[in-house]
């Protein structure tokens, strides 16, 4: 007890004491993305950011501690009417940080309720300026234009609207029910549509295929008629060919027979075989007259004319035999 009494009493342990305390409230390790800030007497001071920062103890205070990172705010659902008389409902989220801890703390008393009401109010006034269809068709324009109103109005704040976003509107029950009927509408009004387009575009493609099969037909018969002409074209040609040819070698032969028959006419037995020959084609020349006739006139002295034309055939031998002669010895 004595021992304990006499540390009680021990300026020295007091002084300690008193020593610690005043070193713990002097120095402050601040964290990261935080602010904290410093009242001289009352008065603001400046402002201690992330790392290790000294005060004055008892001189010096921290008044507020700053959050410097980006925040979610919810804007609860209220009630907003459209410029058309529409009540909605609508409701919200909105991103924000802190730029300036000391303006936050001194220029705001909190500056989160004070977002949040400005939102609020703020997207009343943009749903006011809108229609029906407006708001369901450009919430982009919304948030935008609820976002530049409050990035002006929060900068004395030392706060930044990051981002704005309505997260439902709700339209009253009938207008509900009006809308869904529009889309019923709207969706039959598309299927029809997509069907007379199917339908046009069958038409089409059938038409387009009749014409290029038609097309097809006329330059199949335009080929066939062109084969077809060239064909008999060409048999024309070869058979006007075969003819003349046929007509230069049966002259040729006749020629070669002539030769033959004119060589063999100049030697002694072939003026006989001629003799002989034209004999035997008057004899068939009166026999054949005696056939074809069904009155026959004679004077009696047919064998007698036989034997004269026999004769008259071979005087024409010996004349021709005679002519040869004479064709030799002027050779």
């Amino acid at each position: 007890m004595e021992i304990l009494q006499s540390l009680l009493t021990s300026p020295l342990l007091w002084f300690a004491i008193v020593a610690l305390y005043t070193l713990k409230k002097g120095i402050h390790f601040v964290p990261q993305n935080r602010g904290y800030v410093i009242y001289t007497l009352g008065k603001y001071d400046k402002t201690l950011n992330a790392g290790l920062n000294f005060i004055i103890p008892f001189i010096q205070t921290v008044a507020a501690d700053r959050n410097l990172k980006e925040q979610s705010l919810d804007i609860s659902a209220q009630a907003a009417i459209t410029k058309d008389n529409i009540t909605l409902l609508l409701d919200g989220i909105l991103f924000m940080k802190v730029t300036d801890a000391a303006a936050a703390t001194n220029n705001i008393t909190d500056y989160k309720v004070s977002v949040v009401q400005l939102a609020m109010t703020t997207m009343r006034n943009a749903i006011g300026e809108m229609e029906l269809d407006e708001c369901f068709q450009s919430r982009d324009a919304i948030n935008a234009k609820i976002l530049g109103a409050m990035t002006e109005a929060t900068a004395p704040w030392g706060v930044m609207v990051t981002r704005y976003e309505i997260k439902d509107i709700t339209p009253p029950q009938s207008i509900r029910e009006d809308m869904e009927k529009q889309m019923t509408a709207e969706r039959e009004k598309r299927s029809v549509i997509l069907t007379a387009e199917g339908v046009k575009s069958a038409a089409i493609t059938r038409a387009e295929g009749d014409k290029q099969a038609r097309v097809l037909d006329a330059e199949a018969a335009k080929a066939e008629l062109v084969l077809a002409a060239e064909a008999s074209k060409t048999a024309q040609v070869l058979e006007a060919t075969g003819k003349s040819e046929a007509i230069t070698l049966v002259a040729k032969a006749e020629a070669m027979a002539l030769d033959v028959i004119g060589e063999a006419a100049n030697s002694e037995q072939g003026q006989t075989a001629v003799t002989l020959t034209l004999a035997q084609d008057a004899i068939k020349a009166h026999q054949a007259i005696a056939a074809k006739s069904t009155v026959v006139l004679t004077d009696g002295k047919t064998g007698d004319n036989i034997a004269s034309t026999v004769a008259q055939a071979i005087a024409v031998s010996t004349s021709l035999k005679l002519d040869a002669g004479d064709i030799k010895t002027e050779r």
